[in-house]
């Protein structure tokens, strides 16, 4: 479904701020695959999702997604195929613009420059009531005015209301107090599991994990260190995957 093959990147090649980012990394997803991701600061796993999405253009290697060669293609483009949510709640999302004009512009209705429908309306209020957050009665209001979980609720309902073929997680919660966040992770596991939505998640919870999805990645230096799925990594505790880390990362936590 996603396959990353011998792919590297290198930023200011030459130059005394060279950093070597990826080097000669390969991953294999199935449908319906979600994977958590692990790694130190600087490990690559946002340098990952960004080659994924398209925001740079890698060194060498390729990518495809279901199937079709996505090596060159622009982020605009792989837009509308990969949804994306990042650790900073304010994007994502338009401050300026109501909620249901964000909800319109991510259903492909435009947004502020489209006449939304009393059926959009509708919709839209259905699928806010499954986030039990009170926002269906909001529609009106600018997401500007919305909290930090709220803003990362919508944005996580903005992603997948066209559901992608691949939804990329990059510590969506880290920021969200502990409440908001298992809200938001609770929103989250039902969203993927009800739309079967292939799912790349980084977290710093060890918990989170062993526990989420079906496969656990480790990252370290640009390159993935340690792979595992179903029946082994349901053998693992955090104790294991901690002293996998220090030894991947060569350093204490």
């Amino acid at each position: 479904m996603l396959t990353l093959s011998h792919v590297s990147k290198t930023f200011n090649p030459g130059t005394v701020n060279e950093k070597k980012a990826m080097t000669d990394l390969s991953l294999h997803l199935e449908p319906g695959d979600f994977v958590t991701i692990i790694g130190s600061n600087g490990a690559g796993k946002s340098t990952l999702f960004n080659a994924i999405a398209g925001s740079f253009y890698t060194d060498s290697g390729s990518i495809f997604l279901d199937g079709k060669d996505i090596t060159f293609q622009p982020e605009f483009r792989r837009a509308k195929m990969i949804g994306r949510l990042f650790q900073d709640p304010m994007r994502g999302s338009a401050p300026g613009m109501t909620i249901e004009e964000n909800l319109a512009l991510a259903a492909g209705n435009g947004g502020w420059f489209s006449h939304i429908t009393r059926r959009d309306k509708e919709r839209f209020r259905e699928q806010l009531a499954l986030l039990d957050m009170g926002l269906e009665d909001r529609m009106r209001q600018p997401v500007g005015l919305l909290s930090g979980g709220q803003r990362q609720a919508l944005t996580l309902l903005m992603a997948t209301m066209v559901p992608p073929k691949l939804l990329l997680l990059d510590e969506h919660t880290a920021a969200l107090d502990p409440g908001t966040a298992d809200k938001v992770l609770e929103i989250t596991k039902s969203v993927v599991r009800e739309h079967k939505i292939t799912t790349l998640m980084v977290t710093h919870n060890m918990h989170q994990a062993l526990e989420l999805g079906n496969r656990t990645l480790m990252m370290d230096q640009g390159r993935i260190v340690f792979d595992a799925a179903e029946e082994e990594r349901s053998t693992l505790t955090v104790d294991d995957l901690l002293s996998k880390f220090r030894q991947g990362a060569g350093k204490e936590l």
